[in-house]
């Protein structure tokens, strides 16, 4: 069945409203509402109960019926109107096999994906498991956006349903966004969380993202190949073939080998979950409920004690939080937190009735100047190497001024929680001990990679990554070869190093080669991994995988 087309307008907040083109008369569907009762009350909608520290029932708003007067049904209307089940499915597969809207893709391809998944049956027993925390919430956003259900299994192909996946690329979550798309769809990224990674956050963001694609180019096949490859990169595609007088579905379009493979896996993956007996594959019974319900939070609290008093396992409370990868969840950064439906309550009343010592041992401390590690650690009490450890902060840098470090709190000796600025905008900026100067020296004859690296005691990597050469490369004579070297030994060792200094020399060259490395990819990486296409401005948003 071809994919229906919705109508949208943007709303002033940026989202959209839809207009239902499946119409039913309304008595049908106050009948629908009536016979369904509670399972449309569904976390991350806006008619969800969110349970609240300091209440002991939770809050539900008024549900929706349809406005004006309810009119009969004449027998000659009948045949009009589609008639909507008033018995929910029962599991949830079966909900997403009623959904499916998208045209089947047929093909080798697809064939290939199919027998690789079914030749796994482990891989995908675990992987469809894994998602049974996740697809209720997809699938209610989803319907409620009027998209095809197969979109609910996209997370498979992106990430096997794993929301702390991190690509080659710095992707990042179920939903695989990199970090300047992440930014353009309003993903908080700092110190203290990672909205990629939050399970609401990115599901509204990655459908915001599709439903926006699915706009642009007005086919499914297209909008998932530019959610992979780019709108961009799809855009010139099409004008390619438009040129050339070809075709510009999806099959004829000239693309990169990952993208080709995209649309046939999730085709897979649709065939596999529309027919598992078929496949030979067993899928998990996820119940048409949901899994999880939000819970706010009022205090900074530690990720242990949060999971402690919902007694909840900490794995399986950070897999509903994954978006919380610090020690403390900040109230007024993460006001909100997701536990299993029976746990919710349970957090709710043992939240309020705990008294033995605070809610978070953490607390945020914004460094007033640049300074060393050690002079930090001093100022906050802590020792020097827990500090580096708990920040992240790798030998012979500096913390810049304005820099947010995570420190007990009883060593800050602040009781406060942490305010809303600093959770919204924590960073940790740092620069290296050791000031480098870029230098330009001449290759000799027969020089290679290893010889410069052992001449100026540097790193092999360093090297090859600062010249665009492979570790093994050698150089013509004469040809300009870039190094990065320390001020203070910048023009002994332009012309020869002193054995005495290798040692020191070379741990500098490790500090540059980090320092190098990450300017001189700066821009090769947002072309490779098409984060600049994806992230910037409209008509030049694109994002790469890592499958």
């Amino acid at each position: 069945m071809m994919p229906h087309a919705p109508s949208a307008s943007p709303s002033p907040s940026g989202a959209f409203s839809w207009t239902p083109l499946r119409l039913v008369s309304p008595a049908l569907l106050l009948l629908a509402t009536l016979l369904t009762g509670c399972a449309t009350q569904n976390p991350g909608l806006p008619s969800d109960p969110v349970l609240t520290t300091g209440q002991s029932t939770p809050t539900t708003d008024a549900p929706a019926l349809p406005d004006g007067q309810l009119q009969a049904i004449t027998p000659g209307k009948i045949g009009s109107y589609q008639i909507a089940p008033t018995e929910p499915p029962k599991e949830l597969w079966e909900r997403i096999r009623r959904g499916f809207a998208m045209p089947d893709l047929q093909g080798d391809l697809v064939t290939d994906r199919e027998q690789w998944y079914a030749n796994r049956p482990d891989y995908t027993l675990r992987m469809t498991e894994r998602s049974s925390k996740y697809l209720f919430h997809i699938v209610e956003e989803l319907e409620r956006r009027q998209m095809p259900t197969e979109l609910a299994l996209l997370p498979f192909i992106e990430s096997a349903f794993n929301p702390q996946a991190v690509s080659s690329a710095k992707a990042a979550g179920m939903w695989q966004f990199m970090p300047a798309t992440g930014k353009y769809f309003s993903l908080k990224q700092n110190m203290f969380r990672d909205d990629r990674r939050d399970v609401l956050a990115s599901t509204r963001a990655a459908l915001d993202y599709l439903q926006k694609l699915y706009g642009m180019f007005g086919d499914w096949h297209l909008a998932l190949a530019a959610y992979n490859w780019g709108e961009g990169s799809v855009a010139r595609a099409i004008a390619k073939n438009q040129k050339a007088g070809l075709g510009t579905s999806y099959s004829e379009l000239n693309m990169p080998a990952e993208t080709r493979l995209y649309v046939p896996k999730l085709q897979a993956v649709k065939n596999i979950i529309a027919n598992p007996g078929g496949f030979r594959t067993e899928l998990p019974l996820i119940e048409n409920h949901p899994y999880f319900q939000q819970v706010q939070i009022s205090r900074d609290i530690d990720v242990a004690l949060a999971a402690r008093l919902a007694d909840v396992k900490l794995e399986d409370f950070k897999a509903l939080n994954p978006s919380a990868h610090r020690p403390v969840i900040l109230a007024s950064g993460t006001p909100q937190i997701l536990l299993p439906w029976d746990n919710a309550l349970v957090f709710q009343r043992n939240f309020d009735a705990h008294t033995d010592g605070q809610y978070a041992s953490w607390t945020a401390w914004v460094a007033p100047r640049t300074m060393k590690p050690a002079e930090a650690a001093e100022q906050t009490g802590m020792d020097e190497a827990e500090l580096r450890s708990v920040n992240k902060i790798p030998a012979h840098m500096l913390i810049k001024a304005g820099s947010t470090l995570l420190v007990p709190r009883s060593s800050a000796k602040a009781q406060d929680d942490v305010t809303n600025h600093v959770a919204d905008n924590a960073q940790v900026s740092l620069a290296p001990e050791i000031v480098l100067q870029r230098k330009t020296v001449k290759a000799r004859k027969g020089e290679s990679v290893a010889s410069i690296a052992k001449r100026y005691s540097l790193t092999l990597s360093s090297v090859a990554d600062w010249n665009n050469v492979s570790a093994g490369s050698a150089f013509k004579r004469g040809s300009s070869v870039v190094l990065y070297l320390p001020v203070r030994m910048g023009r002994a060792q332009a012309e020869e190093p002193s054995h005495g200094k290798a040692g020191k020399a070379a741990k500098a060259g490790k500090a540059a080669g980090k320092a190098g490395k990450a300017a001189r990819h700066e821009g090769a990486k947002a072309a490779k991994h098409s984060e600049s296409k994806k992230a910037g401005k409209a008509g030049k948003a694109g994002k790469a995988k890592r499958h």
